[in-house]
């Protein structure tokens, strides 16, 4: 990531046990601290040998502490990156996961049609291209309204876009505003610090599984 330009804030080490010393490296405050983490002399199985040999000898990373969780990232000096600002950066990644449910759940991309792997690639690209429209019709309405995108409901945005395009013939600069300011109407919650566990919520049928096309 950072041979591509980009910073990258996560927890270390997930839900393994944690082995942080903040006696090591170089103090930056409070549990705190930046350290060099070298280039392992066995090439990971995981990596090409063009990877690995273009890899750096040695990596500068900072680790800190804050709520309770200890954060590995790419944002080096204090001073440009306080720890609140990390742990606020941190929190948004729950939106990757509404991300996710939207392309999957509410497009309906959790159970691809086709039957052959190119299909389902031109499949699931018809889908990114669907989210990324109704991206762009949320962030229209949302400079409109003066808010930000993702005070806006995606799933509101896609049943006024489908309802529209149903009995909406003319598309014109009233018609556009008019839209713009019903999608900006729904507002979703602001739930900061949600946790939601990892489990199958759907109870199984009692039924056999289908070996057979």
């Amino acid at each position: 990531m950072i041979e591509k330009g980009v910073d990258v804030v996560f927890e270390q080490q997930g839900a393994r046990k944690r082995s942080t010393d903040y006696r090591k490296g170089k103090r930056l405050g409070t549990k705190d601290h930046l350290i060099e983490i070298g280039k392992p002399k066995i090439k990971p199985a995981w990596m090409t040998q063009e990877q690995y040999d273009n890899a750096p000898i040695s990596l500068s990373i900072r680790e800190l502490e804050v709520h309770g969780k200890s954060l590995i990232t790419t944002l080096l000096s204090p001073a440009i990156t306080p720890k609140y600002q990390l742990k606020t950066l941190y929190q948004q990644r729950w939106n990757i996961e509404l991300d996710w449910r939207n392309i999957k759940t509410t497009l309906g991309m959790e159970t691809l049609s086709c039957k052959t792997p190119e299909m389902n690639i031109k499949e699931m690209w018809v889908y990114f291209l669907a989210y990324n429209l109704i991206r762009l019709i949320m962030a229209q309405s949302a400079l409109v309204a003066n808010v930000l995108p993702r005070q806006l409901s995606f799933k509101h945005t896609l049943q006024l876009w489908l309802a529209w395009g149903q009995y909406k013939h003319a598309f014109d600069a009233e018609s556009e505003a008019l839209l713009f300011m019903l999608i900006a109407q729904k507002r979703v919650g602001n739930r900061s610090g949600r946790i939601e566990p990892r489990a199958v919520k759907r109870r199984p049928k009692p039924f056999p599984l289908s070996m057979k096309p």
